[in-house]
């Protein structure tokens, strides 16, 4: 096989830009760079946004700095795939120019647009048979019709719909595609036949589909690099630019979850549980997400919106460093002594609570210390995902190992707190660079194939993505009796507080929101 040369990950997320270079040969990761960048500030409660010129600027510097400490020419550079946060909404108008901040993934701002759809389209179970999800606010679609309710002026510019992905894409070659994976995520999609749903198109706005770039199967790259691109970090104008996808399709690929039996759990900002299936699976409550892969197959997967949200904001709650925070977890009991915390701090996709706020529930004088409320949160944010993995079990998924990534994949305890909750070994990866390391892997595969040589992305995956054996976790019986009984409360205490947070919403809305306007 011809795997000379050098590959590029790109992975734009919520919090930085990571960009790393792969060795074709051996699958080393020899060069990378991360470039940290935060949200817009003040906005209204629930509006997440950025200016997508965050993202090429990062992806620009992150890019130099890559190939510098890497030390290789750039003229060996073969290929790049780009990753990013899914579900953003970049509006472009007819220049190519962004025409508003993107709102993105964990803005949960369009409440009201998706009640409307889902009621205008005959309700969830007739969305979910339409586009094989129902339309939450996490995703693009509710975007747009946010957009065209709430700035009209700005929704008569636009030209392309474009996430996050597609528009660093554009960026690097001038072309507007979307491909499978991150498409699924628009709820603008029909993931069973891959193909852009006229019914949700129209309930929006019926000009829209001219709004849409073409679908485009995974294995196809976007096109050829910009000659811009090619002379300002010196590579061969003949680089291809791979699909990319989504971040989690991207990290699907960079764990190895290219076929049946392999489940992923990413431990980041938000939590992602998922699994490779050669066919749908369509969840008829629209707990799972039914989503396409990036690799022409299908991705089931559940979405919790705070995990190191968590954990962070209790590090730094008490000005803990990472191994404080650990010392502390370990300080207190398997269980916190009945001490649990909902961590709906930016509200909930999985299960769907918009509306949600962070809540502890059991604070007395045994628990109201540093020690029980780091482990809570720990153990919180885990229930939460496991609420998500029992419901993917009910629809056929049973896993034998799950492969951890994200930051807190790199936590000894939480790795234990996971075994125990999930009830099954967890391991993590030899390279955890997670979704800019598949997207790196998805770049060769693409590469390869144009060059006439017909390689699977499994027969990739298998080759390159390994893991650390060191890591590997067993549960402990006598926990997973304990977290067994404690998600029972977890699961109860979130569905009796869903008109609780609905109320807290609209008291939000109604008196701090007049409060603040009256003191400017």
């Amino acid at each position: 096989m011809g795997w000379k040369g050098f590959f590029i990950g790109i992975d734009n997320g919520t919090q930085s830009t990571k960009t790393i270079i792969v060795n074709g040969e051996n699958g080393s990761v020899i060069g990378k760079a991360t470039e940290r960048y935060g949200l817009i500030e003040g906005l209204p409660p629930g509006h997440k946004e950025q200016d997508p010129a965050v993202w090429i600027h990062a992806l620009n510097k992150t890019l130099k700095e890559a190939l510098k400490r890497s030390g290789i020419d750039p003229k060996d550079v073969r290929a790049i795939g780009v990753s990013a946060q899914q579900h953003g909404f970049v509006p472009v108008d007819k220049k190519g120019r962004v025409i508003r901040p993107a709102k993105l993934w964990n803005d949960t701002s369009t409440t009201e647009e998706c009640e409307y759809l889902m009621r205008k389209l005959g309700g969830m179970r007739a969305v979910i048979n339409l586009i094989g999800n129902p339309i939450l606010p996490g995703y693009t679609a509710p975007k747009i019709l946010w957009l065209k309710r709430h700035e009209p002026e700005n929704y008569a510019k636009l030209r392309t719909v474009l996430l996050p992905h597609d528009y660093l894409n554009y960026y690097l070659t001038g072309r507007k595609v979307m491909e499978y994976g991150d498409a699924s995520g628009t709820a603008l999609m029909d993931v069973r036949a891959r193909r852009w749903s006229k019914e949700v198109i129209e309930a929006i706005d019926p000009e829209l589909e001219k709004k849409l770039p073409p679908l485009q199967s995974s294995d196809k790259p976007v096109g050829l690099i910009r000659k811009e691109i090619a002379e300002m970090f010196g590579f061969r104008e003949d680089v291809l630019v791979s699909a990319g996808g989504g971040d989690n399709m991207m990290g699907a690929i960079g764990t190895g979850n290219t076929k049946r039996g392999i489940v992923t759990a990413s431990l980041g900002t938000s939590g992602t549980i998922y699994a490779y299936s050669e066919v749908p699976i369509i969840d008829p409550r629209g707990e799972i997400a039914a989503f396409c892969d990036s690799t022409n197959a299908w991705l089931p997967l559940l979405c919790t919106m705070n995990v190191t949200v968590a954990t962070e904001f209790i590090r730094h709650l008490f000005n803990l460093s990472h191994e404080e925070l650990t010392e502390a977890v370990e300080k207190a009991p398997i269980g916190s002594d009945g001490l649990i915390l909902l961590p709906y701090f930016e509200g909930e996709r999985t299960p769907n609570i918009p509306d949600g706020t962070g809540v502890y529930y059991g604070l007395n004088s045994r628990t109201f210390n540093k020690a029980h409320m780091a482990r809570a949160a720990m153990e919180g944010a885990t229930l939460g995902m496991n609420y998500g993995l029992n419901r993917m079990r009910d629809l056929g998924i049973d896993p034998s190992e799950i492969r951890l990534t994200g930051g807190g994949s790199k936590n000894k305890a939480w790795r234990q707190i996971a075994a125990d909750i999930f009830n099954v070994e967890v391991v993590c990866i030899s390279i955890d660079e997670g979704a800019a390391y598949g997207a790196a892997l998805q770049a060769m595969w693409t590469y390869l194939n144009s060059m006439g040589e017909k390689v699977s992305i499994q027969e990739i995956t298998d080759r390159y993505v390994k893991v650390d054996e060191s890591t590997r976790t067993r549960p402990n019986p006598s926990h997973v009796k304990v977290y067994r009984e404690l998600q029972k409360i977890h699961n109860f205490l979130s569905k009796s507080l869903r008109k609780a947070f609905k109320m807290h919403r609209n008291y939000l809305n109604k008196y701090v929101a007049g409060l603040s306007e009256e003191s400017a």
